[in-house]
């Protein structure tokens, strides 16, 4: 009797989903030295916590072979499932695949995987939020004008999407964009590519930045002139924000990066519980002007 009260233990322990024994989950962050990410990992955290959650948080730096070293190293601590924002949509599926023949669930954040098992992934719609900007600017510009683009880093899902958005807006309109230059969603880059091009094109009349770091980076290049250009970016950050209601930069399409944070962490517990979750879950965007 006895020795099939044990082997009923076993049976019944063997049953439970994965998490009830192992609440670890993994966060990798592209960089938590942009704000838009910083809030991102704060909502995950909250999430963690109300959940009773232990969440790790590893910062990527941006770099893709630290994004796979991070991937490594919680695997190594045994988590339960991973979060990752990528540094790039395509070298992040070597870190994914790394995920996916240890058997631990991928849900990715903001950016998406071109390579590699993800069971969701959630963002902003990224094209909506380009179409929306560039519709923005053609309505300020009266239809006509002149427009610098800076683009992110090259290869994310965001910056192929933002562009993708915002050129289908401006496409067969009076509005040009006489300069394309990726800024890599830096805002020192940002000020330094956006200072090149001001020198190189006498006539400009806005500017489309992928994100606000960049479009704070152009702001300062412009503020350095006496020229009058509009900016637009992409993110709705703290500083953003507070320069639009200052009246410096025009408008910026707000995400929700706490939501998005948040979300992820629902989601890797609903999955590791044995419950169907969205392979995407979009997340709603808006305009931020004065």
């Amino acid at each position: 009797m006895k020795k099939l009260f044990v082997i009923i233990l076993v049976v019944a322990f063997a049953a439970l989903p994965a998490f009830a024994a192992n609440k670890t989950v993994g966060l990798v962050v592209s960089t938590l030295n942009n704000p838009f990410f910083v809030t991102l990992k704060d909502g995950a955290v909250e999430k963690a916590g109300e959940l009773g959650i232990d969440l790790v948080v590893l910062d990527s730096q941006n770099d893709p072979a630290k994004e796979i070293a991070n991937v490594e190293d919680l695997l190594s601590r045994g988590v339960a499932a991973i979060l990752i924002n990528p540094t790039d949509s395509d070298a992040v599926g070597n870190a994914i695949k790394i995920a996916n023949r240890a058997k631990i669930p991928v849900v990715t954040l903001d950016r998406g995987a071109n390579r590699g098992e993800v069971v969701s992934h959630i963002a902003s719609d990224n094209v909506a939020g380009g179409k929306m900007a560039g519709e923005y600017i053609i309505e300020k510009l009266g239809k006509k004008g002149k427009v610098v683009e800076l683009e992110g880093i090259p290869g994310t899902s965001a910056a192929r999407d933002r562009g993708k958005g915002f050129n289908s807006a401006v496409k067969g309109t009076g509005v040009e964009v006489v300069a394309r230059q990726t800024a890599d969603f830096d805002r020192t880059k940002g000020l330094n590519v956006m200072e090149n091009i001001l020198q190189a094109q006498p006539s400009i009349d806005a500017v489309f930045a992928h994100n606000d770091e960049m479009a704070l980076g152009a702001l300062k290049a412009i503020q350095g002139t006496d020229r009058k250009i509009i900016v637009v970016g992409f993110d709705a950050t703290d500083d953003a924000v507070k320069s639009v209601k200052e009246g410096e930069m025009a408008a910026t399409v707000a995400q929700q990066p706490a939501f998005i944070g948040a979300k992820g962490v629902e989601i890797a517990k609903a999955f590791l519980e044995g419950k169907k979750v969205e392979a995407n879950v979009p997340v709603g965007l808006k305009l931020i002007t004065k």
